[in-house]
């Protein structure tokens, strides 16, 4: 069976849940080859063996902490003409993209990007996009070299598949690019304690219905209830009531979630662009004609002053 490479993120060597869909996406096209760079990249051999990796390739050096992107890209080369892979997976983050990109140019492969679903085809993969902010899905194949493919987080279940795991290290020549751009300080990010929300399988979100930053407490309120991370539209966001970094829409992150609950939202096209692939979608809204009722599976027509606390209470009682 062919091999598919599978470029791991983790975090000194805990190793990412969007990297463990993708070892369950790469079963199903060939044998998953992992590859695990930067410190701590050894320690994540055992839970890559668990889910279906038969081969961990591993490199760790200074470069991959010290410059941006390209070492990476050479070391992913590496791997590539190491293995003669039928495809390259990669999750859809902003590094991982552009890794996959340079990756594409440089071995002269077609790229698809943001996939939501993956699956074996006649002539190589074929992968599912959600496209026209998620009007439409596609269905599509790289026609041109070995395919290069970055898929969405929450896109495949996490699924426990021991394999051999044979941890092999990577040899790796940096060119001469790869320390064009370097990284001369880091802040670390301030943690909420809740998921990462790219990655969350529940996503509470506000709008502009929330009427103010201090009222942001009760849609947090209702995230920790369920365990779940904290979104905000675009004008949320604009208004100065929550962070950028918490944006879902076009100009935001894309969120894939099994659950999205969006509070005081009125469902602006370029909103829906970030969360229409949600699994079930949920919204309360005062406004019976808002637009986001044209796209849920449950719809609340309230105020979210009264309905999301009276919601927060009743999850904490079932909770116990």
């Amino acid at each position: 069976m062919a091999e598919v490479l599978v470029y791991v993120d983790h975090v000194d060597g805990a190793v990412r849940k969007p990297t463990l869909e993708l070892l369950t996406l790469a079963r199903r096209i060939g044998e998953p080859v992992a590859v695990a760079l930067g410190a701590g990249a050894g320690d994540t051999v055992s839970v890559l063996a668990e889910h279906g990796a038969v081969k961990v390739l591993t490199a760790d050096a200074a470069e991959f902490a010290d410059y941006l992107v390209v070492p990476k890209v050479d070391a992913l080369q590496a791997a590539y003409e190491a293995v003669s892979p039928a495809a390259v997976l990669l999750p859809s983050s902003a590094e991982a993209k552009e890794i996959a990109a340079r990756l594409a140019v440089r071995v002269g492969s077609g790229l698809i990007t943001d996939a939501v679903d993956l699956e074996a085809g006649e002539e190589g993969p074929v992968a599912t996009q959600s496209v026209f902010a998620a009007a439409f899905s596609t269905r599509s194949r790289v026609s041109k070299g070995v395919p290069v493919i970055t898929v969405k987080p929450n896109s495949a279940p996490v699924e426990a598949a021991p394999a051999a795991g044979t941890a092999e290290e990577l040899t790796v020549t940096f060119g001469e690019r790869s320390t064009g751009t370097k990284v001369v300080s880091r802040t670390p990010r301030e943690s909420t304690g809740r998921p990462e929300l790219t990655e969350a399988a529940i996503v509470v979100s506000g709008g502009r219905g929330v009427n103010g930053a201090e009222n942001f407490a009760i849609i947090e309120a209702l995230a920790d209830s369920l365990g779940a991370a904290v979104g905000a539209s675009r004008a949320a966001v604009d208004a100065g009531w929550y962070p950028h970094s918490n944006q879902v829409g076009q100009t935001g992150k894309s969120v894939s979630p099994q659950l999205y609950i969006a509070s005081g939202i009125s469902g602006a096209i370029q909103h829906r662009a970030g969360m229409q692939t949600s699994k079930t979608i949920v919204a309360v809204n005062k406004d019976a004609e808002a637009p986001i009722f044209d796209l849920v599976d449950y719809g609340v027509v309230g105020d979210l002053f009264e309905v999301v606390p009276q919601l927060t209470e009743e999850v904490k009682t079932r909770k116990g």
